[in-house]
């Protein structure tokens, strides 16, 4: 791993982590979580296992610290962990069309949907949050998959092609050519 991946994995989770402070929460205190996003679009650039796991540790340290959902910060840490690996298991295997658009707006959705579903289960089950699972599920997973697959959809080809023009060289900009 070199200095020019770290930095770029540390700009996009900085990128996340203003997004994701600066939107509202609904609903109870949950937000959709754009770092969440950032991720994604770092897993999809950087597919080698130790990018994956600091992209999973600090995206839910950081969500956790700034999570707006009573006793959110462990559930954030588990969320972002096991949906980090499992994303980055569905991107191995669609490894030649993980970088194309409409397969990453999907990948995104459903990464998103599994965070959700962790997120709470976690919150249920590991704090013993009193939450209605499937009125959450519907009124702030939902909206937050269609936003961050549409976040997907704006951020990442603005990011490839910024790293194309850098001749940064990595997973997605190498597949995209």
């Amino acid at each position: 791993m070199n200095t020019k991946n770290l930095v770029l994995m540390a700009l996009l989770v900085s990128v996340g982590a203003t997004l994701y402070v600066m939107i509202p929460g609904i609903n109870g205190g949950m937000k959709p979580d754009f770092m969440l996003t950032m991720m994604f679009i770092g897993i999809l650039l950087f597919r080698d296992v130790k990018s994956v796991f600091l992209l999973a540790v600090t995206t839910g340290i950081i969500s956790g610290l700034f999570s707006s959902f009573p006793g959110g910060f462990f559930p954030n840490i588990i969320d972002k962990f096991i949906t980090a690996f499992v994303f980055f298991g569905a991107v191995s295997l669609l490894s030649k069309y993980a970088a194309k658009l409409p397969v990453g707006i999907a990948l995104t959705a459903m990464g998103t949907v599994l965070s959700g579903v962790i997120f709470l289960s976690a919150a249920i089950f590991i704090i013993g949050a009193d939450v209605p699972f499937t009125v959450l599920l519907a009124t702030v997973v939902v909206p937050a998959t269609v936003l961050n697959g549409a976040a997907f959809a704006v951020m990442f080809p603005i990011i490839t092609k910024l790293m194309k023009r850098s001749n940064f060289e990595n997973s997605a900009v190498a597949n995209a050519r």
